[in-house]
């Protein structure tokens, strides 16, 4: 039996988070270049996003540009802004077709100009979609994005629109810029790595991590699959005791 028809559809993850690593290590192995591997990359992006909408997936959130990844070689850099543009273009019929939507959360203000304007067309394009959420980090980490939220909470505060006595978690949720969107219920890391990277810190506080060695080109569906399936094997007590969800 394939793991796609082990899943239980009534308890899918309303919301799956990818950190996708491991195109450059794959690219060596293969005596090529890292954007080779960035290439291969994207067929997986495709994949995986085919896969998590043909069985339900609300959400999909893939780590696709950290703000680290700024700090790479120049010309690795021009690389990947050149495939995004490339992937973004040529992927935005399918996804119509498909019913997915596309949304993009980050430092966006950093990206090139060329590339933030064919992401805000796409965005736009697949504005309609009830399906899929597909979200990109693009310019994206954690740290970024808690420090921006304080400012801003803070801003608030200080003109007296929000008073400090209402701080709670629900509020600062919602100066995060995942405010639109469910916290993940799964994150899965491929590559071989065990660490978040920088990566929903405050969204993932409570969701099941799956690791897998395989680089992230030899990720695709049945893998998706497989770590559905191990998610859905999983008891989520969220700080209670096992009776107490009975």
């Amino acid at each position: 039996m394939s793991y796609k028809e082990q899943i239980d559809k009534k308890v899918l993850p309303k919301h799956i988070a990818i950190i996708m690593d491991g195109n450059g290590r794959w690219a060596k192995e293969r005596g090529k270049e890292r954007s080779y591997g960035h290439q291969y990359g994207v067929e997986s992006v495709k994949k995986v996003t085919e896969a998590a909408s043909a069985i339900g997936v609300e959400y999909l959130t893939l780590y696709t540009f950290s703000t680290e990844n700024w700090n790479r070689p120049d010309d690795e850099v021009e690389a990947l802004m050149s495939l995004l543009v490339m992937a973004i273009e040529r992927e935005t019929p399918d996804l119509i077709k498909n019913n997915v939507r596309l949304q993009a959360i980050g430092d966006l203000s950093r990206m090139p100009a060329e590339v933030k304007e064919r992401l805000d067309k796409c965005i736009s394009d697949t504005s309609k979609g009830t399906g899929l959420t597909l979200i990109l980090a693009l310019s994206y980490s954690s740290k970024w994005e808690i420090a921006k939220a304080v400012r801003d909470l803070s801003s608030d505060v200080k003109i007296g629109k929000v008073k400090t006595e209402e701080i709670n978690e629900e509020l600062i949720s919602l100066y995060m810029t995942t405010k639109d969107f469910p916290d993940p219920d799964l994150l899965i890391r491929t590559g071989g790595e065990k660490r978040i990277s920088n990566f929903l810190l405050w969204q993932c506080a409570y969701s099941e991590l799956y690791f897998t060695d395989l680089f992230w080109p030899d990720f695709g569906m049945e893998e998706l699959y497989k770590a559905i399936c191990d998610y859905q094997n999983r008891e989520r007590r969220f700080g209670k005791t096992s009776e107490q969800l009975i």
